[in-house]
């Protein structure tokens, strides 16, 4: 298991851009699939963003396609969300999730395959 921390969000105006960083505790960092969800308010948790471990390969979903950018720094044990072009759509809480299963390489965008949650941090798109 890993601890999840989530830094970064804030309030912010439409077209402008913020940086989400997840940081984990744990000496095996570089295994674990990680994952960004949202949640808004009277909505379901939705998937935004994941990232394999060594490999980097990425996925998003299509309305944060061309906007939202995630990487990670092995070294450093932490995941980042860079948001451009934000929309106020994109208002909610944004919490990062951790799994190694087998699973988690080919079903990354369900939130069951993911073991380790953050508390999430909260992101506000005014218009």
């Amino acid at each position: 298991q890993v601890q999840l921390v989530e830094s970064g969000g804030g309030l912010v105006q439409a077209g402008g851009s913020l940086r989400l960083s997840c940081a984990a505790s744990g000496r095996t960092f570089s295994g674990y699939v990680m994952g960004w969800f949202r949640q808004a308010p009277g909505k379901e948790r939705e998937f935004v963003s994941s990232i394999t471990g060594n490999s980097g390969i990425t996925d998003y979903t299509d309305s944060v396609k061309g906007r939202f950018t995630i990487s990670r720094d092995n070294a450093q044990n932490t995941v980042y969300l860079q948001m451009s072009s934000l929309k106020p759509e994109d208002t909610a809480v944004y919490s990062c999730a951790a799994s190694n299963r087998f699973a988690a390489c080919t079903h990354h965008q369900s939130p069951a395959v993911y073991h380790d949650w953050g508390q999430g941090t909260q992101v506000t798109v005014s218009s």
